[in-house]
């Protein structure tokens, strides 16, 4: 039983990097609002990390590259987090995306954590 829900779960993990992976590709624009301004190369940044969360996504359904997938999300992760910080703490984007300082803050940041810990 605990075997087969840590499968699930793992599975509507990958799922949900894959989706969100794919909403980089179909609505950048969403995601170009985050991105720091002192960053260059905003779409192709957002492009980037949507590829990298729809391979690592995949990564994680099959059991042979579950190890490397997790460690790619890991990287990946921290490498977004700027943006995250970013949106926590400037109302500009917090207005684009329609979002609070509150979930931008105390829910998104601590979130992060959450998710790369549940990758190790």
């Amino acid at each position: 039983m605990k075997e087969n829900l840590l499968k699930l779960l793992v599975v509507l993990m990958g799922l949900s990097y894959v989706w969100i992976g794919c909403q980089h590709f179909i609505n950048p624009s969403f995601f170009l609002k985050i991105v720091p301004p002192y960053l260059p190369f905003h779409l192709e940044l957002v492009y980037l990390s949507g590829g990298c969360e729809i391979l690592f996504g995949l990564g994680l359904l099959f059991k042979k590259t579950r190890f490397y997938a997790s460690w790619g999300l890991v990287f990946l992760l921290i490498a977004v987090y700027p943006a995250n910080i970013y949106l926590a703490f400037n109302e500009l984007p917090q207005e684009a995306i329609n979002v609070s300082s509150f979930m931008a803050s105390w829910v998104r940041l601590p979130i992060q954590f959450v998710l790369i810990w549940s990758c190790l």
